[in-house]
């Protein structure tokens, strides 16, 4: 039985001062192809050493109002996710707690 493989591809276009313009990416098995980004954070877990290794990249063009949005669907997927890995609802409520929190104090409902 063969194993299937499945490809992310990320191009990043850089200013002279490696300043991210353009996040382009394509996720063939999921219908994306050359799809545009504003910003991106990427997590990956290194198990021989214990420790997230990051990539946190925006673009000169992300304003600052989508960039409060985008961190706090991040918060919520990210309760959402621990929910689904660890089965524990408490933290994972906890962690909901302060999305709304955060939601509130930077006034995303109001809009």
């Amino acid at each position: 039985m063969a194993n299937n493989t499945s490809e992310i591809k990320i191009n990043i276009t850089v200013d002279e001062n490696k300043v991210p313009e353009d996040i382009r990416w394509t996720a063939n098995d999921g219908g994306i192809v050359n799809e545009q980004a504003k910003a991106m954070l990427l997590s990956i877990w290194d198990s021989k050493v214990q420790e997230t290794l990051r990539i946190d990249l925006w673009t000169k063009e992300m304003p600052v109002d989508e960039m409060k949005v985008f961190f706090h669907q991040t918060l919520v997927a990210m309760a959402d996710t621990f929910e689904r890995a660890t089965d524990d609802k408490k933290m994972s409520d906890t962690m909901r707690d302060f999305c709304a929190y955060f939601a509130e104090k930077l006034e995303l409902h109001k809009k």
